[in-house]
Order: C-alpha cells, then sequence, then structure tokens
C-alpha cells in the first residue's frame, strides 16, 4: 500500500506539473503605443506628380469663304459646292453662328441688272445653305453689285480685264460665331399712374 499511495502521490505531482505548465503567462505589458490612425488611408491612385488641368474651350474663329461664279451665271459649280462644303462642316454652325451672304458683280452691264445679278448669286448660295438643313433666319443675303471688286474690270488702257472680272464675279460668306448677350444697360421703364 505504500506503493500505491507513493503512486498516487507521484502521479498527483505529476499531474499538478502538468496543470502548471499548462497556465498561462499574462502576456507582457504593452510598450507605450504611438497613436494610431482610427481609419485606415488608403493610397490615392493618382500620382501626386500630374496636375490635371481642366480642358479649355477654343474661342471659334470667323469663317470666310469666297464662292466663284462663272460669266453671267447663276448656278453653283461643283468648285462652289465643295466650298460651302467647307461651311457646313464648320463647328460654327452648330455654336448657331450667324451667316452673311454678299453678291457681287463684275462692271459689265448697267448698274441696275448688275446689282440684280449679285443678288441672283448671293440667294443661289442662302438656298443651297438652306437645302443643307441651315435655318434660312440665319442668313443675311446682301447685294453690293459692282461697288467691291476685289480687282481692276479694265486695264489701264480701256480694254477688259477678263481676270479681273472674273474675280469680282463671287460671293462672299462671313460665318461669325454668335455673340453672347449683353446684360441691358437700360433703365427700367417706370408706369407714370
Amino acid at each position: 500500500m505504500t506503493k500505491l499511495v507513493s503512486l498516487v502521490a507521484v502521479s498527483g505531482l505529476v499531474a499538478i506539473a502538468a496543470l502548471a505548465s499548462c497556465r498561462e503567462e499574462p502576456p507582457p505589458a504593452p510598450a507605450p503605443a504611438e497613436e494610431t490612425p482610427t481609419v485606415q488611408e488608403v493610397p490615392s491612385i493618382m500620382r501626386p506628380d500630374v496636375e490635371i488641368e481642366a480642358p479649355v474651350e477654343e474661342e471659334l474663329q470667323p469663317l470666310r469663304v469666297t464662292i466663284p461664279f462663272a460669266e453671267g451665271g447663276y448656278e453653283l459649280s461643283e468648285a462652289a459646292r465643295e466650298q460651302l462644303g467647307l461651311i457646313l462642316g464648320s463647328p460654327l454652325l452648330e455654336e448657331g453662328a450667324t451667316i452673311t451672304v454678299r453678291g457681287h458683280s463684275d462692271s459689265v452691264g448697267s448698274d441696275e441688272a448688275n446689282l440684280r445679278a449679285s443678288r441672283r448669286r448671293a440667294e443661289a448660295v442662302r438656298d443651297f445653305l438652306v437645302e443643307n438643313g441651315v435655318a434660312a433666319e440665319r442668313i443675311v443675303v446682301v447685294a453690293l453689285g459692282e461697288m467691291r471688286p476685289v480687282a481692276p474690270n479694265a486695264h489701264l488702257d480701256g480694254s477688259p480685264d477678263e481676270q479681273g472680272r472674273a474675280a469680282n464675279r463671287r460671293v462672299e460668306v462671313a460665318v461669325d460665331p454668335r455673340q453672347p448677350e449683353a446684360p441691358s444697360t437700360r433703365e427700367p421703364e417706370t408706369s407714370q399712374t
């Protein structure tokens, strides 16, 4: 029995030793902590050395096109239609630009006949633009006849200058950007009672 008691005593000691080794030691005291952010910062995908510039709208510039006309004619040539295509493709039209069509003639014939010819040429250009989607109210037609030549109609000896006359038979088309409306500076009218 002594052996049994000693065996139980040894077993108990082993069990106590085993239990003692399983006991956890308290964790070491934390070192003084630095301030930690409460929200974790997410790195930006944008490079800090690259600045993003806002797109700058380019100011639309006026467009000037000269349409030549054959002697005495009012019909648009293929070259004239190509020139008018420049106007139809212009971003100015999308912005509501105003279009001024000025008809000119050479000096052959009477002033009245030249004025009529210049008007018919200008109207042919206007009609082409309207047929291709430009609102008629945006187009102003001006007939100048022979008053504004770009070249001499005759040589110094009085003989006809055919090249100069051909240059004068033209329609000048001016497409100008729409101007922003200025605020009214007029004083409001007061009603009298």
